[in-house]
């Protein structure tokens, strides 16, 4: 990221014209790993009827879960129930380990990206087995982008989220509302595992979401949009499980 700031800033990076019926691919290619964080919104954690947390609950997705901004989503086999999550994505940018300071984890931070952290709750909440990684990993889970800003450019201390499903309202929050800063999660983190660049960490979602009895959950041909201010806007169409 620091490569292309650089090469802007020298004007020699040239503008392309894009036809708007060009897929946008994922803007992180290589991650190595998709680091979540659980119930990291006051309001989220209340609707899900859970005490907020005393740190980060940390859950892993796997790396096929990445798919591009517009792409769509086949529904996991025999889900019933698919749910949305709008959620701040970090972009690690240096090798993080061991972090003594929020300082030194935010030095760590290369940009930030706009996340959609798809979940099935069957899988997570009824059949996990105590952890939630087997509601997060069916392909194409987690669609990122359309863009990554660099972490000078973009302050994740009060950034609005929000999500519709078939031009709906279902989130609409802020990030003053999260729990543990972008800075601690990294700290954190950087305490049990080492970051390397390019990871992704998705840092939590705000209430608005199906698991809170509110909303029913997705199904074949439904839409979803989600955005954040500064980070761009997703929208995904959805389509059943095909042998």
């Amino acid at each position: 990221m620091q490569q292309l700031k650089t090469l802007a800033e020298k004007g020699r990076l040239t503008p392309v014209k894009i036809n708007d019926n060009v897929r946008y691919g994922s803007p992180v290619a290589r991650a190595s790993a998709v680091i979540c964080i659980g119930q990291n919104y006051a309001a989220h954690a209340a609707e899900s009827g859970a005490e907020p947390p005393q740190s980060p609950i940390v859950f892993l997705k796997t790396p096929n879960t990445i798919a591009g901004p517009n792409d769509v989503v086949t529904i996991a086999r025999g889900s019933q129930k698919t749910d949305w999550e709008v959620e701040l994505g970090i972009i690690i940018g240096s090798t993080a380990s061991y972090c003594d300071s929020l300082e030194e984890a935010v030095q760590h931070i290369g940009g930030y990206v706009l996340a959609n952290d798809l979940s099935e709750r069957t899988f997570q909440l009824e059949i996990s087995g105590g952890q939630w990684s087997k509601g997060k990993c069916s392909p194409g889970y987690m669609p990122l982008g359309p863009w990554i800003v660099t972490a000078d450019e973009f302050d994740p201390a009060d950034a609005r989220l929000r999500s519709w499903v078939n031009g709906d309202s279902r989130q609409d929050s802020r990030t003053t509302d999260m729990i543990f800063s972008c800075a601690e999660i990294v700290r954190d983190l950087s305490q049990y595992m080492q970051l390397e660049p390019g990871d992704v960490i998705s840092t939590g979602t705000p209430q608005g979401v199906a698991v809170s009895g509110r909303f029913p959950y997705l199904k074949s041909g439904d839409m979803v949009e989600v955005e954040i201010e500064g980070l761009g806007r997703q929208r995904q169409t959805y389509r059943a499980w095909e042998e």
